[in-house]
Formats: structure tokens, C-alpha cells, sequence
């Protein structure tokens, strides 16, 4: 149990959870057959898992050399092999349910996992570090669309979307921990740019991403009071970031709402997908 415990603490089980959910949200809105749906979470599930440890894997000597002690694989509670094993374990499953619901999703859900580990096999300290999250985000609403029967990719508009959610998510989740980064040689945009510079230009992109489900949507017969209400959540968390960097900086607050503006547009896209 403690191995158990141990590896699943080293998947980053938060984000993990958060992109199963989003999954399976974005399959009840397009309609997936039960078992498809079944299938596409459990599928995505274990891409993120293999995610996940790949990273604490292949980053263990510099977690070990800032002292992570929030680190399963630092603590030495579970040997980094038996992380690897788990890793390609979770990669095959994802890979082979994928297979299952059909080439097209397969061939998304495969671009999309590689996209994934490449970030964490040495992108992240390159200037273009955010790429993959930009290619592995927009690929993503159609993870669902692709699991049906007579498979489609996502309007741009969603795709869009999900690449503007996944550069949010890389352009202020790696802030705090710019320092230890810098310390272990990895540079990747977000440090090159700086906190203020990162936490602008996420603010921008979610913001412009949600004028872009509003518009999208709109044109294909969503509800407009509840697509427009959700943009003007959007903004109004936008607005507040502005507001708290003009007074405090790029401090975790404004982190915390950037993210906050992040979740409120992924359920957007969740709804807008589903009334759309």
C-alpha cells in the first residue's frame, strides 16, 4: 500500500483529477454512448498518469536538489523504476482503450500524450515550453467528438479554447516555483518573460478565449443569457487579477485567480459543447 500510495502521489493526482473530470464532462455534452464514455475517462485517466510520473521520474535529481520533500520519489517512498514501470504501464492502457474507440481518437489522444512527455523530457526549459500545452489542450475537446461512432474533431472555437486553457495553465502554474527552476538549469517561457509578463498574457488569452466559446457558440444555437454570463464571469476575474498585480504583484492571490478564470472557462466550453 505504501507503493500504491506513493505512486499515485507522484501522478500530481490534482490536475489529473481535474482533466478526467473535464473528460468526462466534455463526453455527457457531446452525447457519447455510456460505454464510450466509460472508455474515453478511464483512456484519458491513465495518459495523465503516465504524465504524471513520468515527470517525477525524470525530474527527481533536480526535485532531490531543492529539497522537494513533498516528492514521493524524493522521500524515497516507492523506487524511481518501479515509477517508470507504472508510467509505460498507464501509457500502453491509454494507448489500447484509445485504440479501441477508433484511429481518429487514437491518433489525437497519442499526439496529445506526446506533446505531454516531451514537456517533461526537456521542453519545459526551452523558450517554446509552451507549446505543448498549447498542442495538448487543443487537441483535447475533441478527445470526446472523436470517440463517437462517426468521429469529428471540435469546432476551432473549442480548440481554441482548450489551447488558450492549457497556456493559462502552464504560464501560472510554474511561477512558484521559479526559483528552484532556476537553480536546476531549467528556463522554459514563463522565466524567461518573467511572473508579471506570464500572469498578463494568461489573463489575456483566457479572456479572449472566452469572447471566442461566446461567439462560436452563439453561432450554433447556444443559449445567449448563459454563454454571455459566463464571458462576463470571465472578464470580471480578468479584471480583479489586473487589479490585484497593479497593488500586490504577481503574488499567489493573483495565481489562485488566474486559475479561477481558467475553471470558469473550461466549464464554459463544457456547456457551450453540450447546448451548442
Amino acid at each position: 500500500m505504501r507503493t500504491v500510495r506513493a505512486l499515485w502521489g507522484a501522478t500530481h493526482p490534482g490536475p489529473s483529477l481535474v482533466v478526467t473530470v473535464l473528460s468526462l464532462a466534455l463526453g455527457i455534452a457531446a452525447g457519447v454512448e455510456p460505454w464510450r464514455i466509460v472508455l474515453l475517462v478511464i483512456a484519458v485517466f491513465a495518459g495523465q498518469v503516465s504524465v504524471g510520473l513520468s515527470n517525477d521520474a525524470i525530474d527527481l535529481f533536480r526535485d532531490a536538489t531543492v529539497g522537494r520533500a513533498d516528492k514521493p520519489l524524493v522521500r524515497g517512498d516507492t523506487r524511481v523504476r518501479t515509477a517508470w514501470i507504472a508510467a509505460l504501464i498507464a501509457l500502453g492502457v491509454a494507448v489500447i482503450l484509445s485504440a479501441v474507440l477508433g484511429w481518429a481518437m487514437l491518433l489525437a489522444h497519442v499526439i496529445a500524450l506526446a506533446f505531454a512527455w516531451s514537456y517533461n523530457a526537456g521542453v519545459k526549459a526551452t523558450p517554446v515550453s509552451i507549446v505543448p500545452f498549447l498542442v495538448s489542450f487543443g487537441i483535447f475537446p475533441s478527445l470526446a467528438t472523436l470517440s463517437e461512432p462517426s468521429p469529428q474533431p471540435a469546432a476551432l472555437w473549442a480548440a481554441f479554447a482548450g489551447a488558450m486553457l492549457g497556456a493559462a495553465v502552464h504560464l501560472t502554474n510554474v511561477l512558484p516555483d521559479l526559483d528552484d527552476d532556476r537553480r536546476t538549469g531549467v528556463r522554459g517561457l514563463p522565466h524567461r518573460i518573467g511572473p508579471a509578463a506570464s500572469v498578463v498574457l494568461a489573463v489575456a488569452g483566457i479572456v479572449v478565449a472566452a469572447i471566442a466559446v461566446l461567439v462560436g457558440s452563439l453561432t450554433e444555437g447556444a443559449p445567449a443569457v448563459l454563454m454571455i454570463l459566463f464571458a462576463v464571469v470571465v472578464i470580471a476575474i480578468a479584471g480583479a487579477v489586473m487589479l490585484r498585480m497593479r497593488r500586490r504583484g504577481a503574488d499567489r492571490t493573483g495565481f489562485r485567480l488566474v486559475m479561477s478564470a481558467a475553471l470558469v472557462l473550461a466549464l464554459q466550453l463544457v456547456v457551450a459543447s453540450g447546448t451548442a
